[in-house]
């Protein structure tokens, strides 16, 4: 990903991109939005020091959003990946919260359920592989005890334990405030137990959860009402990646209809943005020009587009009015600073893929800055 070196700052100093935007009722210092991304660190599911390095090194972003984090025991399918379920994991939020903010950036936890995506050795003691259907999902997940081992079988959620987990979503965003977080996000995307109820293959279920598009959203839709019941709807937004296919989530020929139905619902609850992902910079199908369209016609409030944005693009698409805010990943992965380095037109850092999830400060927060 490289700027455009003819670029003049003239051209920066009246850029979109870094002025002032409004999400919801809170102001951002600009529209650069930083992306969840899993990145393992928290030994023991608890979020450390070396976390809160990592986020403030990156407060220069609008917004930033949380790495997945589990509402639940049950939803900590990947190793050393934080919760929000535990006083202790609250209170090791908040020391980050706190530093994000006195770096000026907002800053939402995202609710990640790894449902299916999991396997016994990353869960603690008396958690269960919930999912909509007893299906496995292909391929296999990375364990610190025995390696990569084959996705198992989950156990289809039953009435009792679909209620109990919309709960613990609503009792996780609550959690959320007291740690000090803007908001949350609900990981409606990439594979992960939302998504598992939205797509028909992992879900199979005859009954009100299962079947037509008005089921299978059902899960996401009364999980997205009962946390804005409990936080207020401008502290909850969603990320959808419709034509994704990360965690064996096979296109299907209805899927613009079903997310166009999503995006209708979501709009109706008033929830303070959607996210919508697009993982073709990563060998994903692209998602429809289409359903980008429909997602900016139908839903009224914030949409963030992310997927594989350099400077020039970002600013593209929010001068024609496609979107509010601009989410970037890798970028700020590999550049603290990435706003100053897009501000200036400043070479970038690459990140190193072989460091993405290893613990340690390693491709963490060893990344260079430029200098004063």
């Amino acid at each position: 990903m490289k700027n455009n070196p003819n670029r003049s700052m003239e051209d920066f100093a009246v850029s979109i991109l870094f002025s002032k935007a409004d999400l919801g009722r809170m102001s951002l210092q600009n529209h650069l939005v930083m992306s969840p991304m899993t990145r393992n660190r928290a030994i023991e599911n608890i979020p450390n020091a070396l976390m809160l390095e990592y986020y403030a090194q990156r407060a220069s972003a609008g917004l930033i959003i949380t790495e997945g984090t589990s509402p639940s025991p049950n939803g900590l399918g990947y190793p050393r990946i934080p919760g929000i379920f535990s006083p202790a994991q609250v209170a090791a939020w908040k020391r980050i919260t706190d530093a994000v903010h006195a770096r000026g950036a907002k800053m939402f936890v995202q609710l990640m359920h790894c449902g299916r995506v999991a396997h016994p050795l990353n869960l603690p003691a008396g958690a269960h592989m919930l999912a909509p259907s007893a299906v496995a999902a292909a391929g296999e997940m990375y364990t610190d005890a025995e390696g990569l081992k084959p996705h198992p079988v989950p156990r289809a959620m039953t009435d009792a334990e679909i209620k109990t987990t919309i709960a613990e979503y609503a009792q996780a965003a609550t959690n959320g405030v007291k740690a000090g977080f803007d908001g949350i996000e609900l990981h409606g995307a990439n594979g992960y137990l939302l998504e598992q109820f939205i797509r028909p293959n992992s879900n199979q279920r005859k009954d009100s959860y299962g079947g037509p598009i008005e089921n299978r959203a059902r899960f996401v839709l009364e999980t997205a009402e009962a946390v804005i019941k409990a936080i207020g709807k401008d502290r909850v937004g969603i990320r959808l990646s419709p034509f994704g296919v990360f965690n064996d989530m096979p296109l299907y020929d209805a899927m613009a209809a079903d997310y166009a139905y999503l995006a209708q619902e979501l709009n109706a609850l008033g929830l303070v943005y959607i996210h919508l992902v697009d993982h073709s910079s990563m060998g994903a199908p692209p998602v429809p020009d289409a359903i980008k369209t429909t997602f900016r016609k139908v839903f009224k409030r914030t949409l963030i587009l992310s997927g594989g944005y350099d400077v020039e693009r970002a600013e593209s698409d929010l001068s024609a009015g496609n979107c509010d805010l601009i989410a970037v990943g890798r970028p700020f992965l590999a550049n603290p600073d990435l706003v100053e380095r897009w501000r200036t037109g400043a070479a970038l850092n690459a990140p190193d893929m072989a460091t993405f999830y290893t613990p340690g400060p390693g491709g963490y927060t060893d990344y260079p800055v430029l200098k004063k």
